[in-house]
C-alpha cells in the first residue's frame, strides 16, 4: 500500500469523508461500429435524444433542477448539433463529427473574456461525453458508495447524478468554493475540498477528505481514518441536535428571536416539508418556471404554481421573487446572448422591464395569488430607483385591469434585492421599496469584484469581507429607520461559519435551503445579539 500523501486546498464544504478515489477524468474506449451516412446521422439523432430524456429524468429525481436546464437547451439548440451533422453528411462518422463539433464550441467557450460562458465549457464537455457514451453503448460509470471523486473538476449534473447518502467527497485539482457544485455541496453536506492544484495519484486508491481544513489525504493510514469515525459520530450528534431545534422557533443564545424561512424554486420541494418548522418562504425563485419544453408559462400556469406555495404556507409569508434570468440563469427565448459580460448584463429586473409583455403576465398571476394568502414581490437586481417606480406602475396597472375585470385580486407589498452595492451603500434612496432582502451571493460578487464561479479569485469572493459585513450592518441600520423589513436569502444565511457576525449586524431575519432549517437554528442559538 502507498505511503500516505497529504495535500492542501481550499475548503469548499465541511465535513470530513473518506472512500474509494474516483477520478472522473479518465479517458475512456467510445469506439463503435461506423454505418452508412445515413446510420450515422439516425445514430447521433437517437443519440442526442437520448441524452436529453437522460437530463430530465435527473432533473425529475433533484432539488435543483435549474443547473440541468442549460444542459438541455443546448441539446436542443439546432446551433450546436447542425454542425455535426453537416459533419456526418461529408462522410464522417457520428462519434468523429460530435466530437468535432463540440471541440468548436467548447474552445469557443473557454476562450470567452468572461468567466460566465468560460464555466459553461465544462456543461459543453459534460454533454459531448454523454453523447459519445451513447453512441459507444457504454453507461454511466457506476461509482462505489461512498466515493471521493476527484478530477480537475466535476459537473453539476455529474455531482446530482450520484447518491450521497451512503457518504463520500470531493477533492479538485482546480474548481472554486464558489461554484454551483460547491453550493450543492454545502446544502447536501458533502464534504469538498478544490484547488488541490495537479497531483500523482498513480497507485493510490483512497482517498481522506477534510472539508473543515482544506486537506486531503491519499492513501490515509489507520489514524487518519481514525479521526473520520470521531468525525461521523460528531456529525451524528450535530444531527440529533438539529432535529431537536428544527420545530421550535429560533432565538439566540441570549433570547433574541431570529425568523427562518425557507428558499425554494418550485413547490415539488415542499413536499416531504412541514410548513411549523419555518417561518415561511422567503424567496421562491420562478426562474424554474420559465425553463418548460412548452415554453414560457402563461398566467394560469404561474398561478397554479404560487397557489402551491401559498396554500402550503397555510398563512405563513410567501416572498416570490420575480424572474431574476440572465448571468449564470440563462433562459432560451428570453435572456439576451453573446453579452460580454452578464452578470453585469441584462438581467433581472432589467430584462423584465425591457420584455414587458412577460412582466406583466407574471405580475397578474402574483395579483391574482395574492388575494389568496400574505404574498409578497421581490424585484431582483435593482440598481436605481426608477426601475421600482416603473415595477410598481406596471403592478399597478395588471391590479386595476384585473379588479375592472372582476378577477380576485390583491396588491402584494413591492420589495427589492439588496445586491447591487448602490443600494447597500444609499439604501434611503430606494425607500419606495416595501422592504429589503439581501442577496449575499451577488453582493459579495459585486462589492469584492470577483466572479464567484472563478476558481483563480474565489479566496476574495468571501461573505466575510469586513466591507461585505459593514453593507450589511448599514442596510439593517437604514432599514429599521426607514421602517422597512430586513431579511437575508443568500447562502449566508445557512452558513454556521456566518451566521454569528450576521446576527451581531442586526439581521434578525434569514431565508435558507430547506436541508439547512435545523442547523441554522442551531446555529443561531449558539449565537448572540448582544454587542461584545
Amino acid at each position: 500500500m502507498p505511503q500516505a500523501v497529504e495535500l492542501h486546498g481550499r475548503s469548499a464544504a465541511p465535513g470530513i469523508a473518506a472512500g474509494p478515489l474516483v477520478r472522473l477524468d479518465r479517458a475512456v474506449d467510445l469506439r463503435r461500429r461506423v454505418g452508412d451516412r445515413d446510420e450515422e446521422q439516425r445514430a447521433l439523432a437517437g443519440a442526442v435524444t437520448e441524452a436529453i430524456a437522460a437530463i430530465a429524468a435527473l432533473a425529475e429525481r433533484s432539488d435543483e433542477t435549474g443547473i440541468l436546464d442549460f444542459q438541455v437547451a443546448m441539446l436542443e439548440d439546432s446551433a450546436l448539433t447542425d454542425p455535426a451533422f453537416a459533419r456526418i453528411a461529408s462522410g464522417v462518422d457520428a462519434a468523429t463529427a460530435w466530437s468535432e463539433a463540440l471541440a468548436t464550441q467548447i474552445a469557443d467557450f473557454q476562450g470567452a473574456d468572461t468567466e460566465y460562458f468560460r464555466a459553461r465549457a465544462s456543461d459543453l464537455r459534460d454533454i459531448r461525453d454523454r453523447v459519445l457514451r451513447i453512441l459507444a453503448g457504454k453507461a454511466d460509470d457506476e461509482l462505489p458508495s461512498g466515493a471521493v471523486l476527484t478530477g480537475e473538476d466535476v459537473t453539476p449534473s455529474r455531482f446530482l447524478s450520484v447518491d450521497w447518502s451512503g457518504g463520500g467527497g470531493i477533492a479538485l485539482f482546480g474548481g472554486s468554493p464558489s461554484s454551483h457544485v460547491a453550493m450543492l455541496a454545502r446544502s447536501i453536506g458533502v464534504p469538498m475540498v478544490v484547488g488541490l492544484g495537479p497531483i500523482e495519484l498513480a497507485g493510490h486508491r483512497s482517498a481522506m477528505v477534510d472539508g473543515d481544513s482544506g486537506r486531503v489525504v491519499l492513501s490515509p493510514a489507520p489514524d487518519n481514518l481514525a479521526r473520520i469515525d470521531a468525525a461521523r459520530r460528531s456529525d451524528a450528534a450535530e444531527r440529533t441536535r438539529e432535529a431537536a431545534v428544527i420545530g421550535k422557533p429560533a432565538a439566540t443564545a441570549d433570547g433574541e428571536p431570529v425568523s427562518v424561512m425557507i428558499n425554494i424554486a418550485g413547490a415539488d420541494e415542499l413536499l416531504s416539508l412541514s410548513p411549523a418548522n419555518c417561518d415561511g418562504i422567503g424567496l421562491v425563485r420562478t426562474e424554474l418556471l420559465f425553463h418548460g419544453d412548452s415554453g414560457l408559462p402563461d398566467e394560469e400556469a404561474q398561478l397554479r404554481a404560487y397557489a402551491a406555495m401559498v396554500d402550503w404556507a397555510a398563512g405563513r409569508p410567501v416572498i416570490v421573487r420575480t424572474l431574476d434570468a440572465g448571468g449564470d440563469k440563462p433562459v432560451p427565448g428570453l435572456t439576451i446572448d453573446g453579452e460580454s459580460n452578464p452578470f453585469l448584463g441584462t438581467r433581472g429586473i432589467r430584462l423584465s422591464l425591457k420584455r414587458p409583455e412577460i412582466f406583466r403576465v407574471q405580475l397578474r398571476a402574483l395579483a391574482r395569488v395574492a388575494a389568496r394568502g400574505p404574498v409578497k414581490v421581490m424585484l431582483p437586481m435593482v440598481t436605481v430607483p426608477d426601475e421600482i417606480d416603473e415595477a410598481a406602475a406596471m403592478l399597478d396597472a395588471v391590479v386595476a385591469e384585473l379588479e375592472r375585470d372582476r378577477i380576485a385580486c390583491a396588491r402584494p407589498p413591492l420589495g427589492i434585492m439588496v445586491e447591487v452595492p448602490a443600494v447597500a451603500i444609499e439604501p434611503a434612496l430606494y425607500a419606495r421599496a416595501a422592504f429589503f432582502s439581501i442577496g449575499s451571493n451577488d453582493l459579495t460578487q459585486y462589492v469584492t469584484a470577483s466572479a464567484r464561479d472563478n476558481a483563480g479569485v474565489a479566496h476574495l469572493s468571501d461573505p466575510a469581507n469586513p466591507a461585505v459585513l459593514s453593507l450589511i450592518a448599514g442596510v439593517v441600520a437604514a432599514g429599521k429607520r426607514m421602517e422597512r423589513a430586513v431579511s437575508l436569502c443568500g447562502d449566508m444565511g445557512g452558513d454556521p461559519r456566518h451566521l454569528p457576525a450576521l446576527i451581531k449586524a442586526g439581521i434578525r431575519t434569514v431565508s435558507v435551503a430547506p436541508r439547512l432549517l435545523g442547523r441554522a437554528k442551531l446555529a443561531i442559538a449558539q449565537a448572540t445579539a448582544a454587542g461584545p
